[in-house]
């Protein structure tokens, strides 16, 4: 996740307001794949992403994914990663989607509330106060 993007200030200000103060949990990079595969079958997919290192000059980026990879630092808070996961799920195996748009932000909502249990009806209250669009019946990419 990176902080530099124009388009996706907003979310990640909504992050930092309403996501991490209720999220406080730390994930170590040894366990990260466990939770990958987990959420992944959860979500009734297979040929999860692989969890590799983030490169050490990647100094403004939190972690980041693909279709096919996530890379993380030594420890991840868990909604970052399931931040990277929605990523994972809105991209193909091309590299194309992604991005902070309403698919992205409709699966990233329902692995908060699946995975981390924060409560829907905040969430979806406090992104409509900013304005940020989601949709209800985001699907994965690749299956849509």
């Amino acid at each position: 996740m990176s902080r530099g993007d124009a388009a996706a200030r907003r979310l990640y200000a909504w992050e930092d307001a309403v996501v991490a103060p209720r999220d406080r949990s730390l994930v170590p990079f040894a366990r990260l794949q466990a939770l990958v595969d987990h959420v992944w079958a959860g979500e009734g997919l297979r040929w999860p992403p692989r969890v590799r290192p983030l490169p050490r000059r990647a100094r403004a980026t939190l972690a980041r994914a693909t279709r096919l990879a996530i890379e993380a630092p030594p420890a991840l808070p868990s909604w970052v990663l399931l931040h990277e996961l929605a990523h994972a799920m809105t991209s193909t195996a091309e590299g194309e989607g992604g991005g902070h748009g309403p698919d992205f932000v409709g699966l990233y909502l329902r692995l908060l509330v699946r995975y981390a249990r924060l409560p829907e009806p905040l969430l979806a209250a406090t992104l409509a106060e900013r304005g940020i669009a989601w949709t209800r019946d985001a699907r994965p990419a690749f299956l849509a």
